[in-house]
C-alpha cells in the first residue's frame, strides 16, 4: 500500500469494505476501486493483495469462486461472507475510534 505503510494493518478492511460496496469483484477489480475512490492516494499491490485474500477467505470472512470476468478471461472473483459482514462492522468501528483519538491528539499537541 501506498503511503510508507502509513496505513499498515487496514488493508483487511479496505478489503472488506470494498467488496460490501462492490459484490462479487476480482482482485484487480479490488485494487482499482480502493486506488480510484483515494483519487491514487492508496495503491493495493498485489504482493499485499493476495495473500490478506487468501487470509481473509481462511478465516471465513470472504469466499471465492472461479468466473470468466468482463474481459472473458478467467479470474477468481471474491465476495464478503455472513461473518465478514459482521467483522466488518466491528472493523468499521474499530477504525473510528481510532482516528477520533488520533484527531484529538493532533487538536490539542
Amino acid at each position: 500500500m501506498a503511503k510508507n505503510g502509513v496505513l499498515q494493518g487496514t488493508l483487511d478492511l479496505l478489503v472488506l469494505k470494498t467488496l460490501e460496496s462492490r459484490g462479487p469483484i476480482h482482485g484487480y477489480g479490488i485494487a482499482t476501486h480502493i486506488q480510484t475512490v483515494t483519487d491514487n492516494v492508496l495503491r493495493v499491490e498485489e504482493g499485499s493483495l493476495y495473500p490478506a485474500l487468501h487470509r481473509l477467505e481462511q478465516n471465513g470472512l470472504i469466499s471465492s469462486a472461479w468466473r470468466t470476468s468482463d474481459t472473458s478471461r478467467r479470474a477468481r472473483f471474491y465476495q464478503l461472507t455472513t461473518q465478514g459482514q459482521r467483522e466488518l462492522k466491528s472493523e468499521e468501528e474499530n477504525w473510528e475510534a481510532v482516528t477520533a483519538a488520533v484527531a484529538r491528539v493532533l487538536q490539542f499537541t
